[in-house]
């Protein structure tokens, strides 16, 4: 019976010492068990630091503390790429509205160009016409009228004339024309022919 209970005596000393041996190593937590039998010798137990209530140690907490951070981080990163898609947006538009104006302004230039070629192709008509009448008049007639007319205006005339007959093959009444004028309007008529190109 002795030895019975030296035995136990023995395994519960070791269990014991496995206990406080397993608690400084922090595999087990015996600080609350083991505080009264530290205070019976005479020794300050070891004390487990406190936490709040609400302070969770759970992994499942820590993980969903990693997930909110990442989606701050992509919530972030989401709000600059939008300021900066609607700055290049900004861009984009100024470009467009730039664009815009030019391609007006050359509509606008080609409408007034192909105005102009209008307005030259109808004045040669009208030029070639007149130049056609006068040609098949009475001499004299022509004569009159084409001193009566303004300067440029008598010029072109003449002009289409003069390539009338060559287009033609025949001979060009413009220098009789100019022999029937009067001296000065004749002089007048060449010196601006002269110094004027053919258009």
């Amino acid at each position: 019976m002795g030895k019975v209970i030296v035995l136990v005596v023995l395994i519960l000393a070791l269990a014991g010492g496995g206990i406080v041996w397993f608690d400084y190593l922090n595999v087990i937590d015996a600080k609350t068990v083991l505080a009264p039998v530290y205070r019976l010798i005479g020794r300050e137990g070891r004390t487990q630091e406190k936490t709040e209530s609400e302070e969770s140690l759970s992994l499942d907490a820590e993980r969903l503390a990693i997930r909110l951070e990442a989606l701050e981080l992509r919530s972030r990163e989401l709000d600059n790429r939008e300021q900066e898609i609607q700055t290049r947006y900004g861009e984009i538009e100024q470009m467009a509205q730039e664009l815009e104006s030019r391609q007006k302004a050359l509509d606008d230039r080609e409408n007034s160009f192909n105005a102009s070629i209008r307005e030259a192709e109808t004045k040669d008509r009208i030029v070639e016409q007149n130049a056609r009448y006068l040609t098949g008049m009475p001499p004299g007639q022509a004569v009159g009228i084409l001193t009566a007319m303004d300067d440029q205006d008598a010029i072109d005339v003449i002009r289409k004339t003069e390539a009338i007959a060559q287009a033609e093959g025949t001979t060009s009444i413009v220098s009789y024309w100019l022999s029937q004028m009067p001296a000065a309007r004749a002089a007048e008529l060449q010196r601006k022919m002269a110094g004027r190109p053919a258009w």
